[in-house]
């Protein structure tokens, strides 16, 4: 029997299978509003099979964008346009869920295709926010917020989850990691505050536990709530996995039902390892010290080697990325390849794998 394609509960949700779509940024968007891009892309993946649709970090607040086209959930009108997405997600099987987001001093940048960078306020961007008054790379310093403004941040993160459940996702994730605003509270590369979200390791993991506390009481009970966590900014003197592991038993404690450990992003100096399954020794580390559910994710590609990550205990479900960009029907091919049992639309059975 394959492990990819058993069913896996969490709180009350129980997902078809443990292929499961990274969340990954389409710069479609209007306004923070989704599109009909968005809905075909989105309900293209639930239709191939994915057990779970992860939608783009989508920010809680207009500065928490990266770009002008990113999504949002800051307003009521941007919900109700998830409303038709996540209900077509559900229609096909699959369980809708949101990452949300804040982009902190990474902030303001163009859409890829139009040369990712810096985008002035002069020219259509905006102020950026962060833990300290450092720039990422050569990018301008961003305004360092003061303690009262980090408490509108936690504030922002658990109206943006009631949002989220209203528009019928049925699983929020913490956005944590690649080097936006929470993950800047993290590391000290780029937190030098002296007040009580800065210094120490339990100051700078403060705001994280407050937004993933505050999130928790916001999404119903019976709901499970995921964080992304960068496990090392692969720089030396910045966070590293340690640090992840004991974070991630706090997120646990605090009612936080798996960890979507990835890594990078934080510092343009990172010396990155790439190769197939690199980050999955790191989802291992988390599952097995602290014994909470986790993800894995980056460079998972082929279908055996996805059930061999599952089989070796290291994560509890694998997210892929890029490969069902490539793929949208990748799930359906690889229960084929593995010999699971999936289900096609009845629209499209006459093409079923057998």
């Amino acid at each position: 029997m394959s492990l990819l394609f058993s069913e896996l509960s969490l709180r009350g949700t129980t997902v078809r299978n443990r292929v499961w779509v990274s969340p990954m940024c389409q710069y479609s968007s209007v306004d923070g509003h989704p599109t009909d891009w968005h809905l075909v892309h989105l309900g293209g993946l639930a239709r191939g099979g994915a057990g779970l649709v992860m939608s783009e970090a989508t920010a809680v607040s207009p500065e928490g964008r990266i770009s002008p086209a990113d999504a949002g959930i800051w307003s009521d009108s941007q919900a109700q346009g998830y409303e038709p997405i996540a209900r077509f997600v559900r229609d096909q099987g699959a369980v809708p869920g949101i990452q949300l987001a804040h982009a902190g001093r990474k902030a303001s940048t163009s859409v890829p295709w139009q040369g990712r960078g810096y985008v002035a306020p002069t020219d259509g961007g905006w102020p950026t926010v962060g833990p300290s008054a450092l720039g990422f790379d050569d990018w301008p310093a961003p305004h360092a917020l003061g303690t009262a403004e980090v408490a509108d941040v936690v504030a922002d993160f658990a109206d943006a989850a009631r949002r989220a459940s209203s528009a019928g996702f049925q699983v929020v994730e913490v956005h944590a990691a690649h080097g936006y605003l929470l993950h800047e509270f993290l590391s000290p590369l780029s937190n030098r505050r002296t007040d009580q979200y800065g210094g120490s390791f339990d100051n700078r993991v403060r705001l994280l536990l407050e937004v993933a506390a505050a999130v928790r009481v916001a999404w119903p009970e019976h709901q499970p709530v995921f964080v992304r966590l960068s496990a090392t900014d692969w720089v030396d003197g910045g966070w590293a996995l340690p640090d992840t592991i004991e974070t991630s038993r706090r997120l646990a404690a605090a009612g936080v039902d798996l960890v979507d450990v990835s890594s990078g992003g934080l510092d343009a100096g990172q010396q990155i390892p790439a190769a197939p399954g690199f980050q999955v020794p790191f989802a291992r580390a988390v599952r097995e010290q602290v014994g909470v559910a986790t993800c894995a994710v980056g460079l998972i590609t082929e279908p055996r080697q996805a059930e061999q990550v599952l089989a070796d205990g290291s994560a509890d479900a694998v997210m892929l990325g890029r490969a069902m960009l490539r793929n949208p029907h990748w799930p359906l091919q690889a229960a084929a390849e593995l010999h699971a049992a999936a289900e096609w639309p009845a629209q499209y059975e006459r093409a079923a794998l057998l």
